[in-house]
């Protein structure tokens, strides 16, 4: 039986919520299923309706099929670098702030834990092949395309993951904007 979407989202709210406050206490590789589901008042077979793996808690990333997109929209006649760095600039414009602190927990956990960075490149690597992907279906030869999406997802990586372990009140879009200039000035020498 599924639920509501208003409730899915509720329940899901308080398994993510529930799951951080863990993992920031007692560490990810401590922190269990069952712990996460007893303590959001769950069912484990609940847990695993929304989330395929603990992992998958804080290494869910929905803003993947957006970027992908907006790097595709961008002209074929630019360099693949410039359609990358240009279509994640594109792609972040119509993102949000996240209002509340849940992005910067979800990436300090995975900062925190090797397991979970190795993770976090594993669900990378579906963004650089969507990304490369784009790149070749707009006539980019294979290896440049491919070179293009690496850098700027590892240039973005490194962004998240210093914006959400630093407290010098850098916003997300000035940490992605920096990575992303880094990228395109190192393009001119």
């Amino acid at each position: 039986m599924s639920e509501p979407p208003g409730k899915r989202a509720r329940t899901r709210d308080r398994l993510v919520a529930n799951a951080l406050d863990l993992f920031e206490a007692q560490g990810f590789d401590e922190t269990t299923v069952a712990q996460i589901a007893a303590r959001a008042r769950v069912s484990e077979m609940t847990f695993f309706r929304h989330f395929t793996s603990k992992e998958m808690v804080v290494l869910d990333d929905p803003y993947d099929p957006v970027i992908a997109e907006a790097v595709a929209a961008q002209p074929a006649t630019l360099p693949p670098l410039l359609q990358v760095t240009r279509g994640l600039r594109t792609a972040f414009t119509g993102l949000d702030e996240p209002a509340d602190l849940t992005t910067r927990r979800r990436i300090r956990v995975v900062a925190a834990s090797p397991v979970l960075r190795a993770g976090m490149v594993r669900t990378n690597a579906a963004t650089e092949a969507a990304i490369a992907d784009a790149l070749i279906a707009d006539g980019v030869a294979p290896l440049p395309a491919r070179v293009a999406a690496a850098s700027v997802l590892a240039a973005l990586t490194c962004a998240l993951l210093e914006w959400a372990t630093t407290q010098d009140g850098t916003t997300l879009a000035d940490a992605v904007t920096t990575a992303l200039d880094t990228v395109e000035a190192g393009r001119h020498g």
